[in-house]
């Protein structure tokens, strides 16, 4: 299988039919393989550069009723809350004074926050911190809407496609469209966006088939940002009683994802810092290369529950910058505190 990988590494892309037979036949040698050539390459594109982000959940209201997402509209035991545009202003002002200069402003599909109130925070936050990236997580909205926000100032979009099997995507997502999604990323990269896919390893009943798929979309699009995570069940939702994906699966796909797209700016998430006390030190070993810290406000941060046993008081809090950073150099990795722009947008801005 170490071919394979090595065929990767030099063509930047596999068949389908040749993904499946590495997906289904990875033995410890081949990861341990891949997740070197992965390395190289995102040295090769970013060097040893962790970017940080400053995260702000601002609030976990959801329309959706995603089945696997503790936040969905029919978990009644949720706890919701939102923050208001001042307290989220009030974030980034910490933030910023934390050194960071990329704010990602992340919620479930709530209405509440109307188009016009979004964006006259977003000039906000512009206003105040010019030389400061936003990135928003706000899940589906109309493309008029993507359209002001964006002309309001903000840079990145943020919204995993989640899964590139139709099949899969409407078992898991009630009342969701497979084609509408997909749209609604290419919406945003015509209007001007910096871009982030991404989808979940280990989802009941995903096969190697899927995963495939996910990379081989992936590469169609071409994003900016790649999200990749493992599902981790939440006791109050349809999937409770399913089997979390495994932290090796996670990594073999962030390793394969960055062999894809070599620019891809590609976080250690949160999820897999849950599965294991080293999950994203490990992710940064096979590929990643942002860790996006965490700056909600205290009093909320456990109410923003996507899954089970999220860690949300240590060193994920952007207040513990410090312990973080020393875990990232003790690594093997260097903190870059700025933009963070991914290589794609800087080379499109050099043609312009």
């Amino acid at each position: 299988m170490k071919q394979l990988v090595h065929k990767l590494y030099a063509r930047g892309e596999l068949s389908k039919v040749e993904l499946v037979d590495l997906l289904e036949h990875m033995d410890v040698e081949t990861r341990n393989e891949l997740f070197r050539l992965a390395r190289l390459r995102r040295e090769q594109a970013y060097g040893d550069k962790v970017y940080l982000r400053g995260l702000i959940e601002f609030s976990s209201y959801c329309r959706r009723n995603c089945l696997y997402c503790g936040l969905r509209a029919g978990n009644r035991e949720a706890e919701r809350y939102r923050l208001s545009p001042e307290e989220i202003l009030e974030c980034c002002r910490e933030g910023y004074e934390l050194g960071f200069r990329t704010f990602v402003l992340q919620s479930g599909e709530d209405p509440w926050y109307t188009a016009d109130l979004l964006a006259s925070l977003i000039r906000d936050i512009k206003g105040e911190f010019p030389d400061a990236a936003i990135t928003l997580s706000i899940g589906e909205r109309e493309a008029d809407t993507y359209r002001l926000l964006y002309e309001a100032g903000a840079d990145r979009f943020l919204m995993r496609h989640e899964t590139a099997s139709r099949r899969l995507y409407q078992e898991l997502h009630p009342s969701m469209s497979f084609d509408h999604r997909r749209q609604c990323l290419e919406t945003l990269q015509s209007i001007g966006y910096q871009v982030g896919a991404g989808f979940m390893v280990g989802l009941p009943g995903q096969t190697a088939e899927d995963l495939a798929e996910d990379l081989i979309y992936l590469l169609a699009l071409n994003p900016d940002m790649i999200g990749i995570g493992p599902f981790i069940p939440h006791d109050k939702t349809p999937l409770a009683q399913a089997k979390a994906g495994s932290l090796e699966d996670t990594l073999v796909m962030v390793a394969l994802a960055r062999l894809f797209l070599p620019e891809a700016l590609i976080p250690a998430t949160t999820a897999l810092g849950t599965l294991h006390p080293q999950g994203r030190e490990l992710a940064l070993k096979a590929g990643a290369n942002v860790v996006m810290p965490n700056l909600s406000p205290v009093a909320v941060r456990k109410k923003y529950a996507l899954y089970n046993n999220k860690i949300c008081t240590g060193d994920e809090s952007a207040q513990c910058r410090h312990c973080l950073e020393l875990r990232i150099e003790a690594a093997g990795f260097s903190v870059d505190m700025g933009r963070g722009d991914s290589l794609k947008a800087l080379a499109s801005r050099h043609h312009a």
